[in-house]
Formats: structure tokens, C-alpha cells, sequence
């Protein structure tokens, strides 16, 4: 007899990988001691060969939404993923994303996990994911989830619902928020590595220093040059690479005479960027 101590979340995990119902889950990861593939393997066997071969599909497709709180203080993305932009264009499944969206609002959720518990409309949304699975024929999938905190927190979601960002604010003032929305288009569009490069990751800046160094080297003109010179020059292109790559230093999409740092001045002298999150399918 199985001996596996089989949790709620890889009961859902199973799940979500093969439309199963639970106790169907539950009971193949008994039989499977807790491995997923053999418990995919034991599911097949009971007939359900055409659920564990969806689990083996690609959800690329799907939306993304992105929203703030009622007192713009908090921010939400979330990321309701199929396998075909025919449904992810389908008004039904965008509204099911944006009730997913609201439930996450309401209970002030932080992981997928919790989530993916939350009860709506008499089921938890990991049910509701996988009747929608079951009525729609695709894998269906909640393959991301965003949080972040702020004095104020400005929303965008860039085209058909096909990328959404948030953008964390100092203040909360109406001009801030717009002035976050302005951000907002901007890191959708720029796609920055950080805020500012005070706060790039050292692994960020090590490689794209290594990545420049040896440029250097390589290039028939700089034969002879000391490493003394090369490290320099290395550093000016690094310079340059992060003006081009952080949200400060680029230059603001809808004037490009300013950076989005002048920008910000120019609405409000203390208005700062906390931290940005960018979601974007594919």
C-alpha cells in the first residue's frame, strides 16, 4: 500500500497538468507515491489518455490583466493561459480571467497558490480552471502571478490583452498616477532591465560587462590596448548600454527630448519609481 504524504497542492498541480478530478488526483498519486509522471501514466490507464495528452500541450496563448487596488496602493497581474489565441480572444474566457483578476482584488491574495484556493461562485478557481479545460477542450492554466505594494501603484494592460504592467509609485496623487500610467506605457514599450542602474543585479552587470570585455578584445582595432584602456572602455559601453536599458535613463517615449527621470522631475520633483513588473505573453 502507498505510503506518500500527498499534499493539496499536487493534488491540484495533477490536476491542472490533466483535467483529473480530484480524487481521481489523489488517488493516482497515492498509487504513484507522489511521482507525477508515473501518476500520469496510472490516469492514462484508467482511460484518461486524452487528458494527460493535453498536459503535454503548450498554453502560449491567453491573457494578461493587470489592475490596482480601489486606493491604488496594491497592484495585481495575473496571466490566464490557453493553447489558442481563438480563445483567448473569446469574450467569455477574458471575463472569466477578469473575475479570477477580481478575486485576487477582493482577497488580497499572494501567490498563485492561494489563489488558485479561492472560492468563486460556489467552486475554488482551481475547479473553475479545470471545468473550463473540460468545456473548451485546451489546457488552461493561471501561469502567472504579480504583486506589488506602494504608497501608489498605476495599471496598464498593452494591447489585446497580451501584456500587462505595474508601475510602484512614491505618491498617490492623481498627477502621480497618471504620471505612472505615462511609466507604465513606457516600460511596456522599452522593456527596461531595472529602474535605475544602482539596482541591477550584480549578475546582470557582470555579464553584460564580460559580454562587452571580450567585444573589445576581439575587435582588430583594439590590438595593443593595455587592460587598463580596455576595462575603461568596457565601462563607457556599459554606461551607455544601461542609459538605453534602465527606466530612468531612457528617453521618455512620448518626448524623447527628456529621460522618464526628467519626466518625473517635471511632474513632481519627489515622485520616484519603487519597482516595476512587466507580463507579457509568449
Amino acid at each position: 500500500m502507498a505510503t506518500a504524504t500527498i499534499t493539496a497542492t499536487e493534488i491540484n498541480k495533477l490536476r491542472q497538468m490533466t483535467g483529473a478530478g480530484m480524487m481521481d488526483c489523489r488517488k493516482a498519486l497515492l498509487e504513484s507515491d507522489g511521482d507525477f509522471e508515473k501518476a500520469i501514466d496510472y490516469l492514462r490507464k484508467k482511460g484518461q489518455k486524452v487528458a494527460a495528452l493535453r498536459s503535454d500541450r503548450e498554453a502560449k496563448e491567453g491573457v494578461v490583466i493587470a489592475k490596482a487596488t480601489a486606493d491604488n496602493k496594491t497592484g495585481f497581474i495575473i496571466t490566464l493561459a490557453c493553447e489558442t489565441d481563438f480563445v483567448a480572444k473569446n469574450a467569455e474566457f477574458v471575463e472569466f480571467a477578469q473575475s479570477i483578476m477580481d478575486a485576487a482584488i477582493k482577497n488580497n491574495v499572494n501567490s498563485s497558490e492561494e489563489l488558485l484556493a479561492i472560492q468563486l461562485g460556489g467552486s475554488t478557481i482551481a475547479d473553475k480552471i479545470n471545468d473550463q479545460l473540460a468545456k473548451i477542450g485546451e489546457k488552461i492554466q493561471l501561469s502567472r502571478f504579480e504583486k506589488i505594494f506602494a504608497d501608489g501603484v498605476a495599471a496598464y494592460i498593452h494591447g489585446a490583452y497580451r501584456m500587462g504592467v505595474l508601475v510602484g509609485l512614491t505618491k498617490n496623487t492623481p498627477a502621480a498616477l497618471e504620471a505612472g500610467k505615462d511609466v507604465a506605457m513606457q516600460v511596456a514599450a522599452m522593456n527596461p532591465v531595472a529602474v535605475s542602474a544602482d539596482v541591477v543585479p550584480a549578475q546582470v552587470v557582470e555579464r553584460e560587462k564580460a559580454i562587452v570585455t571580450d567585444q573589445i578584445r576581439n575587435d582588430p582595432k583594439m590590438a595593443g590596448k593595455t587592460d587598463e584602456m580596455i576595462d575603461k572602455i568596457a565601462i563607457g559601453k556599459l554606461n551607455a548600454y544601461f542609459k538605453e536599458n534602465t527606466l530612468l535613463a531612457q528617453s521618455f517615449v512620448k518626448d524623447s527630448s527628456k529621460t522618464v527621470g526628467d519626466y518625473l522631475k517635471g511632474i513632481d520633483e519627489n515622485l520616484k519609481i519603487t519597482e516595476f513588473k512587466r507580463v507579457q505573453l509568449g
